[in-house]
């Protein structure tokens, strides 16, 4: 987990370079086509062998997943990759939610408390004005609740498919939807909605270089992100996973980004040490995902 939080901080890296010539939508786009191809790949070499048998709940990681990046890639456009990646993993806290919610996974009353920090974190990151909260707030948080979704399907498919099959279902489905929204967007103009509709435009030649980092290094943080929550409970990986803020911080201010505020700093400490105490919790009693 934490070398796939290294490797997923460069590609918010890419993601924010590429956003200067192309659409949010379009970046996700190349970011899924080139692990569509990768991952293929890697299957083809090297045949898996899966149980199968929840097509519905794979669909819908790969689906809800999708609509995460949207949100995820629209932000680091718009605002600090700092920001981008806080919001982004604001997710562990719904993790932690939907795990003991759906399958089962107990958590002590410290990481109760532990979630209420995190939420008190995404307050002082978003100024505390909970009736004007800016666009990329609102996607934000949507983002992490979606995010803590797909995350939480990915430890009841642990059982039934290869992680490079779950990998693969979330960039088919991150390939397909970009390029149905892209169609849909000459036809339609959505101005609230420009984070999911966008129109094409043909990437110049420093794009293209940016495109090839941005699917590698995606890709390779995806499959390890997947097998980190494959093998252990999601609220240890989410607190390790939280180390791509701070990675994210240094590689933003590099990107041009301004330094985050003291309210955005405290905000980003609270959401860490809310994870740690996600953490504390009972091991899980595995059941199905209702």
């Amino acid at each position: 987990m934490l070398f796939s939080s290294f490797l997923f901080a460069f590609t918010g890296a890419f993601a924010k370079l590429l956003s200067s010539n192309m659409s949010s939508v379009e970046v996700v786009f190349f970011r899924n086509i080139v692990g569509v191809v990768l991952i293929s790949f890697a299957i083809y070499k090297n045949p898996i062998i899966q149980k199968g048998g929840r097509p519905f709940l794979l669909f819908f990681r790969g689906f809800i997943g999708f609509v995460a990046l949207l949100i995820y890639f629209y932000n680091i456009a718009n605002i600090s990759l700092a920001e981008a990646q806080t919001f982004n993993k604001i997710s562990p806290i719904f993790t932690a939610i939907f795990t003991y919610m759906f399958l089962d996974e107990k958590l002590s009353r410290l990481a109760v408390f532990g979630v209420a920090v995190g939420f008190v974190g995404v307050l002082f990151i978003t100024g505390f004005d909970i009736y004007s909260l800016s666009k990329t707030d609102i996607l934000g948080i949507f983002s992490g609740v979606l995010a803590g979704l797909a995350y939480t399907s990915i430890r009841e498919l642990r059982s039934y498919y290869d992680n490079k099959i779950i990998v693969l279902s979330f960039m088919v489905t991150g390939t397909v939807g970009p390029l149905v929204l892209m169609i849909i967007a000459n036809y339609f103009e959505v101005v609230y909605l420009d984070w999911m509709f966008a129109t094409f435009v043909t990437p110049s030649a420093i794009s293209w270089v940016y495109i090839a980092g941005l699917g590698l290094f995606a890709t390779g943080s995806q499959y390890f992100m997947t097998k980190a929550y494959s093998m252990a409970p999601g609220g240890i990986i989410g607190t390790i996973s939280y180390s791509n803020i701070i990675f994210s911080i240094v590689i933003g201010v590099a990107l041009g980004d301004k330094w985050p505020t003291v309210s955005i700093y405290i905000g980003i400490c609270l959401v860490i040490i809310s994870g740690f105490f996600v953490t504390i919790s009972p091991k899980s009693r595995k059941t199905g995902l209702v």
